[in-house]
């Protein structure tokens, strides 16, 4: 899995959060993430030629979840793509987005993570195999509590006519901005290789106790 000897740091207005030296970061701006995408796996591949076979399947799920991001709101967005010898590489990856939102009558919503947390659905899994999801609350060293959802989620494929899901690993951890109203930092790790379940919930969680405000 993803190195833990090396880390980058990555700054943006208001935010940074420090990921593994392994893991891409990459432009989720629509008009220019298909060629930067493609650009960047080419680097790749000539540092490392045996990644060469998976070259599609690295680009495609890059783009994809530089458009998903991108739809998400997200101020950044890495992924990780590592092959280890087996027909499928390794993926997953972490965006940070900035959500708020609004009840009817226009009050802002509470960020209070106990009160989040009441908010999010609880679902146990009924037989093997089921999708599940569990909510608490954790401390991330410097910031504070967060309210926190984690499971194995069926996902909707955004502009999906058919409605379809994708079920995949999900980490989602919801951190108050200070001095914002209603404004939460949404730190979200995902992977859809569900094997790899809990090792996934670990990097998340390391990753996500790096999140610091700034400025």
């Amino acid at each position: 899995m993803a190195r833990y000897t090396e880390a980058l740091t990555v700054e943006r207005g208001g935010f940074r959060i420090r990921v593994p030296e392994s893991w891409w970061e990459f432009d989720v701006r629509p008009e220019s993430r298909d060629d930067s995408i493609r650009r960047m796996v080419d680097d790749r591949i000539r540092q490392h030629p045996e990644l060469k076979p998976s070259r599609a399947a690295y680009v495609t799920f890059l783009q994809k979840a530089a458009s998903d991001a991108w739809k998400s709101g997200a101020l950044y967005c890495g992924c990780m793509a590592e092959s280890f010898g087996g027909d499928t590489p390794i993926t997953g990856s972490v965006t940070v987005s900035l959500i708020g939102g609004r009840t009817s009558s226009g009050t802002p919503l509470p960020t209070d993570p106990a009160a989040i947390a009441g908010q999010l659905a609880v679902k146990e899994a009924k037989k093997p195999g089921d999708s599940w999801r569990k909510v608490t609350t954790v401390d991330i060293p410097g910031v504070g509590p967060a309210a926190r959802t984690q499971g194995v989620e069926d996902i909707p494929v955004p502009d999906d006519a058919l409605n379809r899901t994708v079920r995949a690993v999900l980490m989602q951890t919801y951190v108050p901005v200070p001095g914002q109203e209603g404004k939460v930092a949404l730190v979200a790790g995902s992977s859809q290789v569900l094997d790899l379940a809990d090792s996934f919930f670990d990097i998340f969680d390391a990753i996500t106790s790096t999140f610091r405000f700034v400025g």
